[in-house]
């Protein structure tokens, strides 16, 4: 079984100083805990925030990608970079851990097709179109007015070419009238590397049986999310009614610029405590998701993207990317062969980059 990861922010706590070679206390994710996982790849995600215009989105992400490349460089002996499926075939092969690249939010490229052509260059091979809010390629899910109602002009041109590079497009965070763009002008299969199943958590970042069957009738994968409110409902009531994400963002703020500060880093660990005492969704709402996920789908197009170090608080039992296993020891016990678990596992995710990628 080859377990995958399609996403997780790890890169945005790399410039917060984690040293990914230990086992770091409050982190969801370190190579000492992808070993213990028995994680075979993981995609880190450049994130760039909505709130950054397109030059210092684009600084952003190549801050990030660089220091992606000094932590694969000062740990060599225990992961390696993967740009195809079959490198990380071989990784596994070599006993390392692959670490694909993958970008959230298409501002860094603004509106330069040579921008994306060149990230492509750098390594990253999937590109979540657009964040928190719209961008100039296409709208969030997240965004009260829409801008383009849809992909742009320019978004178009963009699917279009990373369809020429064997770029893999990411849909998740983008709207519905988004989605179905993309469906309609991409020539391949698309994923939504780390989205949840809106009958399940009327949530808009998740997607409805519609989109998910429109998405496998494609050849593409949803990657079940494991943050607790997109899980269930319920704790997005629990989260709000316990007043502590005003203070949470302070907090977290307050680290982010300054993260040699023990007593800032020190407070965000407290609001994280804080958060992981909340009466929190079982792991095992992320089977029922992966569940329902396969009864529209089918089993060939359904995996796990888990938006670790991306997430202020992970279901129960599910603390960090060590835990991964539970996932597959609860579909077990729901009736799933071997065969089935590994698919779910990262098999269907490497089918699909295979299926992308252009120069194998």
């Amino acid at each position: 079984m080859f377990i995958l990861d399609s996403h997780c922010d790890t890169p945005s706590q790399i410039l917060r100083l984690r040293d990914l070679s230990i086992d770091n206390g409050h982190a969801q994710v370190d190579i000492p805990k992808l070993k213990k996982g028995g994680v075979d790849a993981s995609f880190f995600a450049l994130y760039t925030p909505a709130s950054l215009d397109s030059g210092a989105a684009c600084r952003k992400a190549l801050e990030l990608l660089a220091a992606v490349y000094d932590a694969i460089e000062a740990n060599k002996d225990s992961v390696a970079l993967a740009l195809t499926p079959s490198q990380a075939l071989e990784n596994k092969l070599n006993g390392l851990v692959s670490i694909f690249i993958g970008m959230e939010n298409g501002s860094p490229i603004g509106k330069s097709l040579s921008l994306l052509r060149l990230f492509y260059r750098m390594g990253v091979r999937y590109l979540t179109l657009a964040h928190s809010d719209n961008n100039e390629i296409c709208d969030s899910c997240s965004a009260p007015r829409k801008r383009w109602h849809g992909l742009s002009p320019f978004g178009k041109e963009v699917i279009a070419e990373m369809n020429r590079l064997g770029m893999l497009v990411d849909v998740s965070h983008i709207s519905d009238e988004s989605f179905y763009d993309v469906i309609e002008y991409s020539s391949k299969p698309v994923a939504a590397t780390h989205s949840c199943c809106r009958a399940l958590a009327d949530h808009p970042r998740n997607m409805s049986d519609d989109m998910i069957r429109a998405l496998a009738a494609a050849g593409g994968v949803i990657q079940i999310n494991f943050y607790p409110v997109f899980l269930d409902s319920g704790f997005s009531v629990t989260l709000k009614d316990s007043g502590i994400i005003e203070r949470g963002d302070k907090a977290e703020s307050e680290f982010i610029a300054d993260p040699a500060d023990p007593v800032k880093r020190a407070a965000w660990y407290a609001v994280q405590d804080e958060l992981q005492s909340l009466p929190r969704p079982s792991y095992r709402k992320i089977v029922d998701h992966i569940d329902h996920a396969v009864s529209i789908a089918g089993i060939d197009h359904v995996g796990i993207g888990s938006d670790f170090d991306g997430i202020e608080v992970t279901p129960d039992g599910m603390e960090d990317i060590s835990c991964i296993g539970k996932v597959f020891d609860e579909m077990r016990a729901r009736g799933y062969s071997e065969e089935e678990i590994g698919k779910v596992a990262g098999g269907n995710f490497l089918r699909l980059l295979d299926e992308i990628v252009v120069n194998k």
